[in-house]
């Protein structure tokens, strides 16, 4: 959010930004954050609802800006270690352009 580390970023609002995931596990993969800082998704509450949401129809209209919505997409967010993440800000991963098979990204 800082711009401290380089991303290219390809979607951004007032309250979200969304920069292409730098491993990425499908043909696209972005990765989507809230401008403001929330470790995991724990650490929001009834007072964040809309800005989650905000999360899931900004990738909705990324996906259907690129083009590949109708065919479709996968949305995952990885929450504390055993859930897989390893970032803490809270990130939404959009993966498609591809026919996705069952789990996280798999058969990329």
């Amino acid at each position: 959010v800082a711009g401290n580390i380089p991303a290219k970023v390809v979607y951004e609002t007032d309250d979200i930004l969304a920069f292409e995931d730098l491993n990425p596990q499908a043909p696209v993969h972005v990765l989507f954050i809230p401008k403001r800082h929330f470790a995991t998704i724990n650490d929001m509450d009834a007072a964040d609802a809309a800005l989650a949401g905000q999360l899931m129809l900004s990738a909705s209209a990324y996906a259907k800006s690129q083009g590949f919505a109708d065919d479709g997409f996968r949305l995952v967010m990885n929450t504390n270690p055993d859930g897989g993440q390893t970032v803490y800000h809270v990130h939404l991963h959009l993966l498609g352009g591809r026919k996705l098979s069952h789990g996280f990204g798999a058969g990329a």
